[in-house]
C-alpha cells in the first residue's frame, strides 16, 4: 500500500542524489513490512518524475568529468570501495535480512559473490583495452576504442539487494559511466549504504545516484533521453516491458528475466549427493532465487531411489526468522507471494502431482503475522501443468520422471525459460552430450546452482533474456561501452586526387 510521509511520525527510507541522502517531503510512501512478523517497520520514499529527473541530471552533470578522469585514477577508488565493502559484509547481510528475510549467511553470501564482480571492475585497465594493426594499407594504421556510453540505469529485484546491484555499477563506473540505481521498494536500505560505502571511498558526487520508487520512477528511466543503457533483473513479464520500451527509446538494454531452472540425475549418479544439492538449491533463500532448482528430472531409475532422499532432508529443514541462528529457510517476501506459492501446490495436486511433503500447514510459533510457507515437493510434476510451466518463485520443488536423457533433453528445450539447468552423473560422456545439447546459458555439472564466477558473464537464454548481452564478466564490458574504430594515415606526401575506391 502506499501513503503520504509524515516525517515527525515514522522513519523513511529516502533517496541518495548528489552524493548525499534525499528524503523528500510530502512524498508518496510504501511501507516497509518485515516479511518475517508482519510488522510495519517504516516506509520506502516513491519517486515521482521530478526526483528521476534529479537523478539523471546529477548523473549527467557528473559524467565529462568522470569519463575524462584516467584509469589510473577511477581504478583506485574502485579497489577502496572494494575493501571497504568487505569490511561492512556483517552490517549489510543483517540490513538484507531484517527486510528481505533471508537467513544472515545466506545475505553474506550474495555480498562475497558482488565482491568478484568488484574485483573484476578494479581490472578495468585490462578490459578495456583497444586493438591496434599496423600498416593495414600504405602507411595507414587501425585502431579502436572502447569509451563509455553515458548515463546508465539499473533497475535491481528484491531476492538479491546487495549482489544484483553489484553485478552493474561497478561495472559502469569502472568504465567512465555515471549511474542510476533503482533497487526493489521492498528492501531498499542496502542500496543506500552501498552508495555511503562508495562515496567513503572516494567516489566523486553524483558517480552514483540510487532511486527508490515504482513503476512510475521505472518507466522515467526507460523514456527518460539522458540515460542511454539499462540493466534489468526481474520477472520475465516485466523484462519484457523494460526490454521493448527502452528499446523503443533508443537505448541499450540488457533485462534478464524469470527461470525454470532443471537439475537433470542421471541412474549412475552419487544419489545421496544428489539429493543434498536438490535440497540446497531449492529451498536457500525459500526458493526465491533466479537460479533456484525448481524442477528435479530423475531419469530412469533415480526416481525411486532420489524422491525418498529429498523427503528425508527437507523433513529436517528448520523454517523460522534470521533472528533464529537454528533456522535454515526464511519467509517469502510478502503475503501475496505466500498465497501465489500455496496456489501453484493446489493446482499441482488437483492435477495429479503426488505431494510428497506438504509446507502450507507449517507454523513459526511468535510469528503468526510472518510470511511462512514450509517447503514443499511434488512428484509426477508433468509439462503442461501450471505448477510445471509458470516461475513459481518460492519454497516449491517439482519432480519429473523421465525415461531417458534424450527425454530430459527434449523437457529441457520446449521450456520457455533458458536461464540455468545442472547434470548429477557420474558419466563423462553423458555430461559432455549435455553441455553441448541442452538449451540453457548456464550449465552445471555435478554443480546445483552454476552461476558463473565473476570473470565470466551471466545469463540465460529464452524468456530468461532480453537482449543479447549478459551482466557482468567480459558482456558487462562490451555492454557498458561503445567501441570506436580509427582509421589513421600521417605521411608529408601528397597522392593526388583519386576517386576510385581505397584497395591499399
Amino acid at each position: 500500500m502506499t501513503a503520504q510521509h509524515d516525517p515527525a511520525k515514522t522513519l523513511i527510507v529516502g533517496h541518495w542524489i548528489d552524493g548525499a541522502p534525499l528524503e523528500p517531503a510530502g512524498a508518496r510512501c510504501q511501507d516497509l513490512v518485515d516479511p518475517a512478523s508482519g510488522t510495519r517497520r517504516g516506509v520506502v520514499a516513491l519517486a515521482d518524475v521530478s526526483v528521476v529527473d534529479e537523478a539523471v541530471r546529477s548523473a549527467a552533470a557528473a559524467f565529462p568529468s568522470w569519463s575524462s578522469l584516467p584509469l589510473s585514477r577511477r581504478v583506485p577508488i574502485m579497489r577502496r570501495f572494494r575493501t571497504a565493502l568487505a569490511e561492512h559484509t556483517d552490517e549489510l547481510a543483517r540490513i538484507i535480512a531484517a527486510e528481505h528475510g533471508k537467513m544472515v549467511d545466506d545475505a553474506a553470501g550474495e555480498i562475497v559473490r558482488g565482491l568478484e564482480v568488484v574485483d573484476l571492475a578494479c581490472s578495468a585497465p585490462t578490459m578495456l583495452k583497444g586493438e591496434y594493426s599496423d600498416q593495414v594499407a600504405t602507411g595507414i594504421d587501425t585502431y579502436s576504442l572502447l569509451q563509455p556510453v553515458g548515463v546508465c540505469a539499473g533497475i535491481t529485484p528484491f531476492n538479491f539487494p546487495a549482489m544484483v546491484p553489484l553485478w552493474m555499477f561497478p561495472i559502469a563506473i569502472a568504465c567512465g559511466n555515471t549511474f542510476v540505481l533503482k533497487p526493489s521498494e521492498r528492501d531498499p536500505s542496502a542500496s543506500l549504504l552501498l552508495a555511503r560505502i562508495a562515496a567513503d571511498a572516494g567516489l566523486p558526487p553524483c558517480v552514483l545516484n540510487v532511486l527508490q520508487g515504482d513503476e512510475v520512477a521505472v518507466n522515467r528511466l526507460l523514456d527518460h533521453p539522458d540515460v542511454k543503457a539499462v540493466s534489468f533483473v526481474g520477472s520475465t513479464a516485466v523484462a519484457c516491458h523494460v526490454y521493448e520500451r527502452a528499446a523503443a527509446a533508443g537505448k541499450r538494454v540488457q533485462a534478464l528475466g524469470g527461470a525454470k531452472n532443471h537439475l537433470v540425475v542421471l541412474p549412475d549418479a552419487d544419489i545421496a549427493q544428489a539429493a543434498d544439492a536438490v535440497v540446497s538449491a531449492a529451498f536457500g533463500s525459500a526458493g526465491q532465487r533466479c537460479m533456484a532448482v525448481s524442477v528435479v528430472v530423475a531419469v530412469g531409475t533415480a526416481a525411486d531411489r532420489l524422491v525418498p532422499e529429498i523427503r528425508d532432508r527437507v523433513a529436517a529443514l528448520r523454517v523460522g526468522p534470521a533472528s533464529d541462528p537454528a533456522a535454515e529457510m526464511g519467509p517469502v517476501i510478502t503475503p501475496q507471494a505466500r498465497d501465489r506459492v500455496v496456489s501453484h501446490i493446489a493446482s499441482g495436486e488437483a492435477a495429479g502431482a503426488v505431494v510428497v511433503f506438504d509446507g502450507r500447514d507449517t507454523v513459526v510459533p511468535g510469528h503468526d503475522g510472518g510470511n511462512f510457507i514450509g517447503p514443499t515437493v511434488l512428484d509426477g510434476v508433468r509439462s503442461g501443468m501450471d505448477v510445471y510451466d509458470t516461475e513459481v518463485f518460492g519454497p516449491l520443488l517439482g519432480i519429473v520422471r523421465v525415461a531417458t536423457l534424450d527425454d530430459a533433453l527434449e523437457l529441457i528445450a520446449a521450456n520457455a525459460y533458458g536461464n540455468g539447468v545442472s547434470i548429477f552423473t557420474r558419466s563423462g560422456g553423458a555430461a559432455r552430450r549435455f553441455v553441448r545439447e541442452v538449451e540453457a546459458g548456464m550449465v552445471g555439472i555435478n554443480v546445483p546452482i552454476p552461476v558463473p564466477v565473476g570473470f565470466y558473464s551471466f545469463g540465460g537464454w529464452g524468456d530468461s533474456l532480453f537482449g543479447d548481452t549478459h551482466v557482468y564478466g567480459p558482456e558487462g564490458f562490451h555492454f557498458y561501452t561503445r567501441s570506436k574504430v580509427v582509421t589513421s594515415r600521417w605521411t608529408d606526401e601528397t597522392s593526388g586526387v583519386d576517386l576510385a575506391f581505397p584497395n591499399g
